[in-house]
């Protein structure tokens, strides 16, 4: 297959700069799959597949009629990032995430930030994810957001913007882990001759940063994943990590509050568990302090963690930061609390709750994105450009009604990256989701979460919408004879002379 046809169209496109120039890092690529015999790339994307649904990577979709579990979908061709954007990308994100945890530490207690002007008090208060039962708690080094997914995305000239920070529960970095698990059978000689950076390390920086929010004295953590069930639209993840860390994965019914202190329910009696990395939302977690109607949780766990005898990842109250409201003051939050210009901008974004932005939203809602400010994984949107009319009078008495929880933005022709379609390549509309850990130190994925829009024309790049993913190679790029490149070629070369299997399989 040849991308000789490929119309990158008026969109910034991340594999090519000119429709017939590879941009820095790709250029290894785009040789390879041209030199590929035919049918040769469409073979590799089956096997690919295959493998997905062989391993059982999955997703769960909420009221769907076509059962539960969905294979995750999947495009060979790895959108490439050259490491020296990589890291601006990070310098970035590691500034984003200390105002944020500051912010978030500043709500639950002084807040200074609402008494000096900056934000208006009545948003915290009023933001759905502001807990008051977090009022006081002091999380272990003041750090509640540890595990935080920031959505990025690059418009038409280039720039990169954030388009909203997953500060409670971000998932997806599970397939992160298995599509570069893929890509490193798929194209095996590109990536190790891309020197690209690894990110199968992840389960093992998570559970350091895990290992060290831990109560004072403890020499060996009981560390647990606390997950809704199977029916959680992210249980895969869940199941993943618990067995790459190897730690327990447990339920809210197979934990409970003994002698002040959180205990799991085992074969041999109640065991201590002494830091929780959990994958329910704040309001299912305690039903004593929040939703008493839940059946998720575990009773009183929020006193047990405010008397510093069990961690938790993140701190429930995060959700407060969540907010797509507040999001549009992270650039005020990052002068206040660090005295610095944000390094990546926001997408500028218009609030509902102030008279003048209100009104210019409403007499433009054919050309701006609306955004619900609780609202995840694609709903609760209206993307201007591709509505009708009658959706357009639906959102604008929403808007009227509940102006706080709304926010407008321009609609961005978001970058593009190719894929596969038919027997040739189109472009289709990509974002990405790269992870930060935050425990002793702040650490970010070199990569992070590729997720392509499969439909063509769509913006909407959420897995439970059409959407997909590609892998995401952080790449130093080709070094000569270098020593990385030559062990790799020797490794293959005796592995496939002695007959034994993966390198022989994973050969180009």
């Amino acid at each position: 297959m040849s991308f000789s046809g490929y119309d990158i169209g008026p969109f910034y496109d991340e594999m090519f700069a000119s429709p017939a120039e590879p941009r820095d890092g790709t250029r290894l690529m785009v040789e390879k799959i041209e030199s590929l015999p035919s049918g040769e790339l469409k073979r590799r994307q089956r096997t690919a597949e295959q493998a997905l649904f062989d391993s059982g990577i999955t997703f769960n979709v909420y009221g769907s009629g076509e059962g539960t579990e969905k294979i995750w979908p999947f495009d060979i061709i790895p959108r490439i990032v050259d490491a020296q954007e990589w890291y601006w990308i990070e310098k970035g994100l590691k500034q984003r995430i200390r105002a944020l945890n500051l912010f978030i530490d500043d709500v639950y207690h002084d807040q200074k930030i609402v008494k000096d002007g900056v934000i208006p008090g009545d948003l915290i208060l009023t933001a759905e994810g502001y807990l008051k039962p977090c009022d006081g708690l002091n999380p272990p080094g003041h750090i509640w957001a540890h595990v935080t997914g920031t959505d990025l995305v690059r418009d038409e000239k280039g720039q990169i913007y954030v388009l909203e920070d997953n500060l409670r529960c971000p998932s997806g970095v599970s397939y992160v882990i298995a599509n570069r698990r893929l890509l490193k059978r798929t194209f095996p000689e590109v990536f190790t001759a891309s020197r690209v950076k690894p990110v199968d390390i992840y389960p093992a920086k998570l559970l350091d940063m895990l290992y060290s929010i831990a109560p004072a004295g403890m020499r060996t953590p009981v560390v647990a994943l606390l997950t809704p069930g199977i029916y959680n639209s992210a249980y895969f993840e869940h199941s993943f990590l618990a067995h790459e860390m190897g730690i327990e994965l447990v339920e809210g019914r197979d934990l409970v509050i003994q002698d002040g202190f959180v205990c799991m329910k085992t074969t041999r009696g109640l065991q201590r568990v002494d830091v929780i990395y959990r994958r329910i939302n704040d309001d299912f977690l305690d039903p004593k302090a929040f939703r008493k109607d839940s059946l998720l949780g575990v009773p009183g766990i929020l006193e047990v963690f405010r008397k510093g005898r069990v961690a938790m990842a993140n701190a429930p109250g995060t959700g407060v930061a969540d907010d797509k409201v507040i999001y549009a003051y992270v650039p005020k939050m990052i002068k206040y609390y660090l005295g610095e210009e944000a390094i990546i901008p926001n997408v500028p974004t218009y609030l509902c709750w102030e008279d003048s932005a209100r009104k210019h939203v409403l007499d433009n809602l054919d050309s701006l994105v609306v955004k619900a400010a609780n609202e995840s994984g694609g709903y609760g949107m209206l993307i201007g450009p591709v509505s009708t009319a009658s959706e357009r009078d639906v959102f604008a008495e929403k808007i009227k009604s509940k102006p706080r929880n709304f926010i407008a933005q321009p609609a961005l022709g978001l970058s593009r990256s190719p894929v596969i379609i038919g027997d040739g390549f189109e472009g289709r509309h990509v974002d990405l989701r790269p992870f930060i850990l935050y425990g002793e130190d702040i650490w970010v994925l070199p990569g992070g979460l590729t997720r392509v829009a499969l439909r063509k024309g769509s913006l909407v790049v959420n897995s439970s919408q059409g959407g997909g993913s590609k892998d995401t190679w952080v790449v130093d790029g080709p070094e000569e004879d270098s020593d990385t490149e030559r062990d790799a070629t020797l490794m293959t070369q005796s592995q496939t002379q002695d007959g034994s299997g993966e390198y022989a399989e994973q050969s180009c």
